[in-house]
């Protein structure tokens, strides 16, 4: 089994911190996971070390105000911040990846590549695509706010959570929520930065000129794509799916029965599966 090794990247002074895992033998690329808002880089451990059983080299970074990652000095988390950090990991990498983007990862990968289309050589949308129900974009951004005053206990994050996400069974022990908590001043804090679910980014203005953006570039895309879907997904439509693949012909979709938003974590078995043998039939044999 591969091991697991911390890598940083800084991009205007700002720290990035990931896990890569490299394979053990022949390397056949790079992908690069990117988590949605609210997660960590952890949420791509079982699929990092699935990769690198395939032959490829994955790395997962923090997005900046997320996990171990440096927060945004002036709180700037826009679109374009965004795209200039995944360039700066993939300027890192040091060869054209494949991009793996859940949520916000995915939307950032999409915008990416509408500005620099050499940027990658394979596109994997989780859960996201330029069309998205604004209810469950706003469930996203409640749960996310909803611990700014912090938690008592292990125990009342974990409420938290079951609340917001519950077709997924709920861990026995809490203690698992740690890695994604910090603790201050005797209260439980989520560790993503608030300023990231402020009015300026959630606004329905700024969500339509995000959208519009996305659409001109998955119009332009001319590399492997596949979108995965969570067939109980609040976020993205099946009409939001039909439409990116009539902008991006060829596209492969899979819809991951019972799984939510959360797709990788909700059926990780079946996301990792189909993102394997896309990796080796579709970005492989384009070359």
């Amino acid at each position: 089994m591969s091991r697991e090794r911390r890598v940083t990247t800084v991009n205007r002074g700002v720290r990035l911190v990931g896990s890569r895992w490299d394979p053990t033998g022949p390397g056949r690329g790079t992908v690069v996971l990117l988590h949605g808002g609210g997660q960590t880089r952890h949420s791509w451990k079982t699929t990092g070390r699935r990769l690198a059983a395939a032959g490829w080299a994955a790395t997962a970074m923090d997005t900046r105000g997320h996990g171990e990652s440096d927060w945004a000095p002036d709180g700037d988390y826009s679109p374009d911040v965004l795209v200039a950090d995944l360039e700066a990991v993939v300027d890192a990498v040091g060869e054209p990846p494949v991009l793996v983007g859940a949520s916000m990862g995915g939307m950032t990968s999409l915008h990416a590549l509408g500005d620099r289309p050499g940027l990658a050589r394979g596109l994997v949308l989780v859960d996201v695509a330029p069309s998205t129900e604004a209810e469950g974009v706003d469930e996203v951004a409640r749960f996310m706010r909803s611990g700014a005053r912090g938690f008592a206990s292990l125990e009342e994050a974990a409420d938290a959570v079951a609340s917001y996400n519950p077709q997924r069974d709920r861990p026995p022990r809490p203690e698992g929520l740690r890695r994604n908590l910090r603790h201050r001043d005797g209260r439980w804090y989520w560790h993503w930065d608030p300023r990231l679910v402020d009015d300026a980014r959630t606004a329905p203005e700024t969500l339509e000129a995000n959208a519009r953006r996305a659409r001109e570039a998955a119009r332009s895309l001319r590399l492997p794509t596949m979108l995965v879907r969570g067939s109980a997904s609040r976020v993205v439509s099946p009409h939001g799916a039909r439409e990116l693949l009539e902008l991006v012909p060829g596209a492969r979709h899979l819809d991951v029965e019972g799984a939510g938003h959360m797709v990788a974590g909700d059926d990780n078995d079946v996301f990792a599966e189909a993102l394997v043998e896309f990796l080796e039939h579709d970005v492989a044999q384009a070359g």
